[in-house]
């Protein structure tokens, strides 16, 4: 992940988060997965499911000059099997309001080969390696399991796996 260091980090910063290695002072590339766009219409009776939403939608409401949301075509084959009408109209208005990714099909398959030989479920290898063929700083989930294997698999991965709760306490951390 070293190759993954914004220029412009602080000592202070690389101290706190040197295995992360990424600058939030600077400008962040951010890939939520569909179970992120998907977390604030889930029953909030749960502590942790209210959490990750105030967290996933306080990453989509951060200006688009501090993080850069990615949208890939996983997004939009995903949400197209969401049998709910309105969860899934909700996500692709979100997905409408940006670009989508594009990236050449080979190297994408082989990669998603690759991750679903590590043992990964097909759309989280489809995922993951469209947010690795986007650079993404950082791809979001709140899907444990997922989370549990690619800290397992770090290295062997090309972008960093984490949460909506700490991607918002570390990027915060440096406004507040």
């Amino acid at each position: 992940m070293a190759d993954r260091v914004r220029s412009g980090a602080g000592e202070a910063q690389r101290a706190l988060y040197p295995v992360q290695g990424i600058d939030y002072t600077q400008f962040v590339r951010v890939y939520l997965d569909v179970c992120c766009l998907k977390r604030p219409f889930d029953a909030q009776d749960q502590v942790l499911v209210r959490l990750e939403t105030e967290a996933v939608m306080t990453i989509l409401s951060v200006p688009a000059g501090r993080i850069a949301h990615i949208r890939a075509p996983a997004h939009v084959l995903e949400n197209s099997l969401n049998p709910l009408r309105w969860r899934r109209e909700a996500v692709g208005a979100w997905l409408s309001r940006g670009p989508i990714a594009e990236f050449s099909e080979g190297p994408l398959t082989s990669r998603i080969d690759e991750l679903i030989g590590l043992g990964f479920k097909s759309f989280d290898a489809l995922h993951l390696a469209s947010a690795e063929a986007a650079t993404a700083d950082a791809f979001l989930t709140v899907d444990g399991r997922l989370r549990k294997k690619a800290e397992t698999l770090a290295a062997q991965l090309h972008v960093r796996v984490t949460s909506p709760l700490v991607l918002v306490e570390e990027v915060f951390q440096w406004t507040t």
